[in-house]
C-alpha cells in the first residue's frame, strides 16, 4: 500500500508540474508582447489572405496617398500609445479603428478605408497596446484597451471639437474591445459600436482554441493563466467579458461575423447578441471565415453599415 500510494504521489507531482510547464508555454507565447506572432495567428484563423491581396495593395496605395499623422497619447497606466490620424473635411463624423490580436491599427483597416473615406469619415486607427508602435510587454485582450479606448475618445473629441460624432468599429480583439467599452460611461459623441467577429471573452476564446486545435483540456490551464496575467498584467482571462457588458450598453451595436470563423465560433457572436440592451443589428455572413466578412460579401457588408450608420448620426 506505502509503495502505492507512493507512485500515486509522483505521478500526481509529475502531472502537476506537467500542468504548469504547460501553461506557463501557453502564457508565454499567448500573453507577452514579442512571443505573440501574427503568423502563428493567421495559420490558426484560417482565413485564406492571398485571394485579397491584389484589393488590399490598390486600396493601400489610395490610402497612403491620403493626408495623415502619427499621434500618440499616454495610458492611464503610463504607457505610450500610438495611432494614426486621417483627417476629412470638417473633422466632425470620426470612426476609431480597433484592429486584431497580434496584427496593428494599419493592417485591418485597409480595405475598410475605402467605405468610410468615401462618406466623409476621418479615421483614427489605433495601435492597441503591446502592438504596433504602442508600448505594453503584457496584451490586453480587451480588457485593458477597453480603458485605453476611452482614452482615444477623450483624446478625439478634444482635438476635433465637442460637436463632433465617433463611431467605434473593432475586429476580433478590436472586437472585444469595443464590445467590452460598451458597458462604461461612454461620452455622448460616441454614436454607435460595429464589432466584426469579437469574442467573448479571453478566457473563452483561448478554451476554445485548446479544445478545437490541440485537443487538449483547459483546466486547470486555462485557470494557472489567469492567476499569472492578474499578477503580471492586472486582469483576468474572464475578468471582462463582452456578453456580461453588452448588457449595460446604451449606445447602439451592430454585430457581424462569418458563419465558417473557426477561430472565434460564431455562436460567440449569437450569445452576444442576445444579451446586447441596446438597439441591436446581427449580420452573418454566409461562408466567411475569421475577419473575412467585408472580402466575402463586401455589399452586404458596406449595406450594414449604411442602415446602422445611417440612423444614427447626423452628418
Amino acid at each position: 500500500m506505502k509503495k502505492k500510494a507512493g507512485a500515486i504521489a509522483i505521478f500526481l507531482g509529475l502531472l502537476t508540474v506537467a500542468e504548469a510547464g504547460g501553461s506557463a508555454y501557453f502564457y508565454r507565447r499567448t500573453m507577452k508582447r514579442g512571443n505573440a506572432k501574427k503568423e502563428r495567428t493567421m495559420k490558426m484563423a484560417g482565413t485564406d489572405w492571398n485571394q485579397y491581396l491584389p484589393l488590399i495593395e490598390k486600396r493601400k496605395e489610395h490610402m497612403m496617398a491620403q493626408p495623415h499623422e502619427d499621434v500618440y497619447r499616454l495610458s492611464d497606466d503610463g504607457l505610450k500609445l500610438h495611432a494614426t490620424w486621417f483627417p476629412a473635411g470638417d473633422q466632425k463624423k470620426t470612426v476609431i479603428c480597433f484592429h486584431g490580436y497580434t496584427s496593428q491599427g494599419m493592417s485591418d483597416y485597409i480595405g475598410l478605408s475605402d467605405y468610410y473615406m468615401k462618406r466623409g469619415f476621418s479615421m483614427l486607427l489605433v495601435d492597441e497596446r503591446s502592438h504596433g508602435d504602442s508600448e505594453g510587454e503584457y496584451i490586453g485582450f480587451g480588457c485593458l484597451d477597453r480603458m485605453d479606448a476611452l482614452g482615444w475618445i477623450e483624446w478625439l473629441v478634444g482635438r476635433c471639437g465637442e460637436d463632433m460624432e465617433i463611431l467605434l468599429h473593432g475586429t476580433s480583439m478590436g472586437g472585444a474591445t469595443v464590445l467590452m467599452a460598451s458597458g462604461l460611461e461612454l461620452p455622448g459623441q460616441v454614436k454607435g459600436i460595429v464589432s466584426d467577429c469579437g469574442f467573448t471573452s479571453a478566457k473563452e476564446v483561448f478554451t476554445h482554441v485548446l479544445h478545437s486545435m490541440y485537443h487538449l483540456p483547459a483546466f486547470p490551464m486555462i485557470q494557472i493563466a489567469s492567476l499569472v496575467n492578474k499578477k503580471k498584467a492586472g486582469y483576468g482571462l474572464d475578468e471582462c467579458n463582452s456578453v456580461r457588458e453588452v448588457r449595460k450598453a446604451e449606445v447602439p451595436i451592430l454585430l457581424i461575423h462569418g458563419s465558417a470563423d473557426t477561430f472565434v465560433p460564431c455562436s460567440m457572436c449569437e450569445k452576444i447578441y442576445e444579451n446586447v440592451a441596446s438597439e441591436k443589428k446581427m449580420l452573418i455572413v454566409e461562408g466567411a471565415a475569421h475577419a473575412e466578412s467585408y472580402y466575402k460579401d463586401m455589399e452586404a457588408y458596406e449595406q450594414a453599415l449604411d442602415e446602422f450608420i445611417g440612423g444614427l448620426m447626423k452628418k
